[in-house]
Order: structure tokens, then C-alpha cells, then sequence
């Protein structure tokens, strides 16, 4: 557990809180821990599900401006790479991921719950890019992941004018999966993964796997890359248990075997 950033597990859905008063800001050490809690989770059978959770208030109001202000190419350069790499272990869990965003998602905010496989709003939350208006670009992935989520078009309109996008907006352009009242926000996070901590775990891990290498190929190596998946999970002891139960008619047990 680090001192900004800790897992909270109950009934298979592990919780990664952003706690860094008063507005999470993504400084380095929170960077550091957030990779840490990524492992974590993914290394941890007992976990099936992962929230993304900032607190009541804010989910993350984006990088610490005051600890990159002065640094020079030479030390962004460096500090650029160990952000990346630590929002990208979040992205590269093996289980299916949500991002429930209070308060604001700006910056490295909303690059973080980007990294999620889904993302619940509530009401009045306020996503956005605005690294234009302080004279740079996003740096932990919203060039990336922003348009390959809701199209080159609208992502370059969000990052070339760094505006806020209210959840209204942000569910009309698939920014958003589910908009609910702010005091609602972490539990409609719960109800959404509760529905996969008794699922396949193998078989989920292998379902996200294959869409997101899939994204980053061409179609005839996106193919190969779900038959290998496909193929593989019927050395698993899941496989044997849905479609006996399937021919039973039973409901099945997933184990994550």
C-alpha cells in the first residue's frame, strides 16, 4: 500500500484509490504507486475485477504542474517515459477494468481513465485535455488512446482546444459508458464489474487481450490473434465447465482454470 495510492479487495473487485489531497495530482511518487497497484492486482488470482476510484470529490485533476514546471527536455524526457509506463500497466491488466469518475478527469486525469476498459461518469463531472492551453500536448497517452476511443475527429477538437466536456457530452460521444448521479458513481462502478467476478477469468483475460492487440494490427493478424486465444482456452479447465454446463443446462462455476 503507498502513501497516495491504495487496493482495496472485496468479493473478487479490487479498488485502486487515488488519495492525494486535494485533487490527486499525478505527481511522480503517485505515478510510481499507480504502477504499483496495477501489478498488484494483476499478479492477485483472487482479484477478477479492478475500479479505478479517486474519491467522492475528484477522480484526478490531472499532473502536477508545479513539479514539471522548471524541468528541462533531459528530464522530461525520462519522467515522460516512467509516466507512460506506468499508466500502460494499468492499461495492460488482464482484467476487466472501470474508471468511476467524480469531480474532474483533466490531463493525466482522464489519460489515467482512458487506460479502462470502461468508464462510469457521474452527473457532473468534467473530463478534458487541456496540456494545449499550458503550451504542450497530452504525454500519458490521450493522443493515443483518445481518438482510437472516439474517433480522430472528435479527439483532436477535445485536445487542440483543451476544453472541459461535461458527461452529458462525454456519454453522447462514447467518452463515457454510463453517466448516474454523483453520489451513485462507485457503486454503479461495482454493479457494472460485479457482473464479470464470476465469469471466466481466463477466458475474460483473453477476450481484452485479443481487441487490444487487435486494434494495433491489420485485420489478417487480428484474426490469428483471436484463433491462437480461441484455440488456447480449450486447455482450460473453465472451457470444460461452461459447455458441460451449457449441454446440462446448468449454470456454470467458473474457477479460473
Amino acid at each position: 500500500m503507498g502513501e497516495f495510492v491504495r487496493v482495496e479487495v472485496a468479493d473478487a473487485i479490487a479498488t485502486i484509490r487515488l488519495d492525494r489531497p486535494k485533487m490527486n495530482a499525478l505527481n511522480a511518487q503517485v505515478q510510481e504507486e499507480i504502477a504499483a497497484a496495477a501489478a498488484e492486482v494483476s499478479q492477485d488470482a483472487a482479484v477478477r475485477t479492478v475500479i479505478l476510484y479517486g474519491g467522492e470529490r475528484v477522480f484526478a485533476a490531472g499532473a502536477d504542474i508545479k513539479e514539471m514546471e522548471q524541468l528541462g527536455y533531459p528530464q522530461m524526457a525520462e519522467r515522460s517515459a516512467r509516466l507512460q509506463a506506468a499508466f500502460s500497466a494499468v492499461a495492460d491488466i488482464p482484467k476487466p477494468v472501470v474508471a468511476a469518475v467524480t469531480g474532474y478527469a483533466l490531463g493525466g486525469g482522464l489519460e489515467l481513465a482512458l487506460c479502462a476498459d470502461f468508464r462510469v461518469l457521474g452527473e457532473s463531472a468534467k473530463v478534458g485535455q487541456p496540456e494545449i492551453l499550458l503550451g504542450v500536448i497530452p504525454g500519458a497517452g490521450g493522443t493515443q488512446r483518445l481518438p482510437r476511443l472516439i474517433g480522430p475527429a472528435r479527439a483532436k477538437d477535445l485536445i487542440f482546444t483543451g476544453r472541459h466536456v461535461a458527461a452529458a457530452e462525454a456519454l453522447a460521444i462514447g467518452l463515457a459508458d454510463a453517466v448516474v448521479p454523483d453520489e451513485e458513481v462507485y457503486q454503479a462502478a461495482r454493479d457494472m464489474v460485479a457482473r464479470y467476478a464470476t465469469g471466466p477469468a481466463l477466458a475474460l483475460r483473453a477476450a481484452k487481450q485479443a481487441v487490444n492487440m487487435g486494434l494495433e494490427v491489420d485485420l489478417a493478424t487480428g484474426l490469428e490473434i483471436e484463433r491462437l486465444q480461441f484455440a488456447a482456452l480449450f486447455a482450460t479447465e473453465d472451457q470444460k465447465t461452461g459447455m458441460r454446463s451449457f449441454v446440462e443446462r446448468s449454470e456454470a462455476a467458473f474457477e479460473g482454470r
